[in-house]
């Protein structure tokens, strides 16, 4: 892994530093103002400060391609949780009563940091490394805690597997939970938000299964892009079976003073797009239904393809994150299927573990976006946080507490 710093006027202009250095696919894992110090400070115009990191490419390029190897063992799997034996869990409580003690320290540093600046990359240590029994207990307590917080297995070894082969000499536990909030940050991606990239009109669509607040999510977009970023924005709705939703999306756009319009068909979307080809963005509400329902999926594809034939076409597929991982899994496939879409979770404020989320977006690939953590119109949308999210499930405190 590779970590930098760089400076700005503002955090785009310094993440597009870090970009023109280390390339497209840097992460940004904090940003920060930076403030003189002296007499003169008052004077100097403000700067920000990214940490920026990207994975290094792989050496292995060169090298002969060796056999296929064996099936790795995971590292942990859901019998490691306990030992087997009493005697041998009498031996591990009280280093795992020291370990966790330090993993509360850890974790009161981090959300200090979190609060303040960014977390400075740890430095490797020769001094105060743990021993191989210590080092043990405390990935164990590392899997489990994320394990505890829904993480797939496969993804919680994955993760300890490649901190584990950072390592090329002994190291505290300080570092290596440094490294494993970091490896969880870079897994987790730049955050994709909604931005005008062109003069056409951005045709979003809000896929996802019914109930899981598509349409006051939509509401609580339309709103920010509206009232913060001035933009031109109309709502649509191809929902046109479940009336409560129309009029509930109608109301909003009577309370923002933006069009709104019901479509049935392809054809009324190519004639409601033709009226609003001038604006910033079109928001478009869909019809909630089984993945298994290939009719529906078929007539939203229809919608898309007729979009993307006139203007910018994006879509954003919005998951409760109360829904069950197997049921995430599914839906996610069946979506993939139509387009390639961003990530936006749901009910936050229903759940106190978030695992999901990695999970997903691990196994899509798909960025986030936004998360939701209530029905208030427009305060409960954040943009999403890679570092709350992590701290959470590495065992720190979710945001309400």
């Amino acid at each position: 892994m590779i970590i930098k710093k760089f400076t700005g006027k503002t955090e785009e202009e310094a993440t597009q530093a870090a970009r023109e250095s280390m390339g497209d696919s840097v992460v940004v894992l904090n940003a920060k103002p930076l403030r003189k110090k002296g007499l003169f400070a008052v004077f100097s115009k403000p700067r920000v400060e990214v940490t920026a990191a990207i994975e290094e490419e792989s050496d292995t390029a060169s090298r002969p391609i060796p056999p296929p190897p064996a099936p790795p063992k995971p590292r942990f799997s859901p019998e490691d949780i306990l030992p087997e034996k009493e005697e041998e869990r009498e031996e591990e409580t009280e280093k795992e009563n020291a370990l966790e003690e330090k993993l509360e320290s850890i974790h009161s540093m981090i959300e200090q940091q979190l609060k303040h600046e960014s977390i400075v990359p740890a430095e490797e240590e020769e001094t105060g490394s743990a021993d191989s029994g210590e080092m043990f207990v405390f990935m164990k307590l590392i899997y489990n805690t994320l394990i505890d917080n829904e993480v797939d297995e496969k993804y919680a070894n994955q993760i300890l597997d490649e901190v584990e082969k950072l390592g090329r000499k002994r190291f505290s536990i300080d570092y290596m939970l440094s490294s494993i909030y970091e490896r969880l940050i870079l897994k987790f991606g730049e955050t994709e938000l909604i931005r005008k990239t062109g003069d056409k009109a951005q045709t979003i669509f809000f896929l996802g299964p019914t109930g899981v607040g598509k349409t006051t999510t939509i509401a609580k977009v339309a709103s920010r892009l509206f009232v913060e970023e001035k933009a031109k924005v109309a709502l649509f709705t191809t929902d046109t079976y479940r009336m409560k939703a129309a009029e509930q999306l109608k109301t909003y756009a009577d309370i923002l003073q933006i069009p709104f319009r019901k479509i049935y068909s392809a054809d009324d979307l190519n004639t409601a797009l033709d009226e609003f080809t001038s604006y910033d963005y079109i928001l478009v509400d869909t019809q909630g239904h089984s993945p298994h329902n290939t009719e529906q999926l078929e007539a939203q594809h229809q919608f898309l393809v007729r979009a993307s034939e006139k203007l910018d076409v994006g879509a954003y597929l919005v998951l409760s994150i109360t829904t069950k991982y197997r049921d995430l899994l599914n839906i996610a496939e069946t979506y993939s299927h139509l387009v390639k879409y961003k990530l936006i979770f749901t009910k936050l404020d229903e759940t106190s573990t978030f695992g999901n989320m990695l999970n997903i977006r691990m196994h899509t690939g798909a960025s986030l976006s936004y998360v939701t953590n209530g029905q208030e119109v427009p305060a409960d949308m954040d943009e999403f946080n890679p570092q709350k999210i992590v701290r959470i499930l590495l065992g720190g405190k979710t945001p309400e507490e």
